[in-house]
């Protein structure tokens, strides 16, 4: 649950409403093979942490050394800073629409963003990880019954998609067919926040190889549920002709939707658009800075080629996590100064980066029976669909790359 209401936000439902109304349905399968990928890497975050008792990011700045360490630094800090400005503008933009109390739609959404920034905040502190649980479990009810009721009420041709999931086809669309094929696979299901996975867990007491089970049971619920999410707004985006990027997008979807659902169904849709991108920021502002903690246990100063693996400092009443949490909840407010259109490019552009780094990690840390064990090393399907993925992702990035800075 966690992990589905977390990896669906703005961008993702943004990205496959657009791609519906621009190629249709023909292109659901892609959503499928894109959560089933995601699916995939996760099995192997959860694979690698029970198998050695070590994170993803304990095991690959241990073993790939201080290179790993001055990346994934670098990397995180400017990860952080735009996803957070996204996630507030999209929260902003939202709320908004919903409650129009502001004239001026630039100033409403400074507004809500900053106030649903310092809502999360206290959320995450208030109630710790139970009460995290519950919110998060209400935000993605509320989305998932809206944006699925909406896409069952619009759809008018189930023979198309089901021929969408079952056949890959990629329409030609003006030459931007295979672009948008390709930015729907990589939108669904997060990126750098997979790594959050392995902190819920150990949350949840999971900590051997006997709860690799349990693991692979909820993430293929959660993927099932990141699917559904996909081929959900791909099909609404098929049924209207959709404009505009990122919330804004979304916002006039519910516009768009007011003719064929009525007012109530708009606001059913926006409710459950604002469902998806609150979890999402509550999500990442609750998980994050434990990356952040663990990332400050073993590279901070005086901390550097530490072998202890007891997690000291991974604790969400630890001075790093906390630090963090404000750190990630105030900055990235400077973001809400500028259209969530520039904010939105460069974070799909990181983001993009990400999900190769990632499987390439997985293949050379779950490669080797030394470091897992000859029982959870990675099978030779395993190996070959990570490979695929890096390949995939990276042409990805390429094209994201190139639509977004220009060739």
């Amino acid at each position: 649950m966690l992990v589905a209401a977390t990896g669906v936000g703005a961008g993702d439902l943004a990205t496959a409403a657009f791609t519906g109304s621009r190629l249709g349905v023909v292109v659901l399968w892609a959503v499928l093979l894109g959560a089933f990928l995601k699916l995939v890497m996760n099995e192997g975050l959860a694979r690698w942490q029970l198998a050695t008792g070590e994170t993803l990011l304990e095991g690959a700045l241990r073993r790939f050394g201080r290179p790993a360490h001055l990346v994934f630094g670098a990397y995180f800090l400017l990860w952080s800073f735009f996803v957070g400005s996204a996630l507030m503008s999209a929260c902003g933009v939202a709320a908004h629409a919903i409650v129009p109390v502001f004239s001026d739609a630039a100033t409403g959404k400074v507004v809500f963003g900053v106030a649903s920034s310092l809502l999360g905040v206290a959320l995450v502190l208030a109630g710790g990880f139970p009460l995290f649980e519950k919110v998060m479990g209400l935000c993605i009810g509320v989305m998932f019954v809206t944006v699925i009721l909406t896409a069952i009420l619009l759809c008018d041709d189930w023979v198309a998609v089901l021929g969408g999931m079952a056949l890959p086809r990629i329409p030609p669309a003006g030459g931007e067919g295979l672009g948008w094929t390709v930015a729907l696979m990589g939108g669904v299901g997060g990126t750098l926040t997979m790594l959050c996975y392995g902190y819920w867990i150990r949350e949840k007491g999971r900590s051997g190889p006997g709860d690799l089970r349990s693991c692979r049971i909820d993430l293929a619920g959660a993927y099932l549920m990141t699917a559904l999410f996909g081929l959900a707004m791909v099909v609404i985006g098929s049924t209207i002709e959709v404009e505009g990027r990122g919330a804004g997008l979304v916002v006039s979807l519910a516009d768009a939707l007011e003719a064929p659902l009525g007012r109530a169904g708009r606001w059913a849709f926006l409710l459950g658009a604002f469902g998806a991108f609150f979890s999402s920021l509550l999500g990442v502002w609750q998980a994050v800075p434990y990356i952040f903690a663990d990332y400050w246990r073993l590279v901070g100063p005086g901390r550097a080629g530490r072998t202890d693996t007891t997690g000291s400092g991974v604790d969400a009443r630890s001075r790093p996590y906390r630090g963090y949490l404000w750190a990630l909840a105030l900055v990235p407010m400077l973001g809400l100064l500028f259209s969530f259109r520039e904010v939105q490019k460069v974070y799909a552009v990181f983001g993009a980066l990400f999900m190769p780094l990632l499987a390439l990690t997985l293949l050379l840390l779950n490669g080797r029976s030394e470091w897992v064990g000859p029982r959870l090393r990675n099978g030779p399907a395993t190996t070959a669909l990570l490979s695929g993925t890096v390949a995939l992702f990276l042409f990805f990035g390429f094209l994201q790359a190139r639509a977004q800075w220009g060739h």
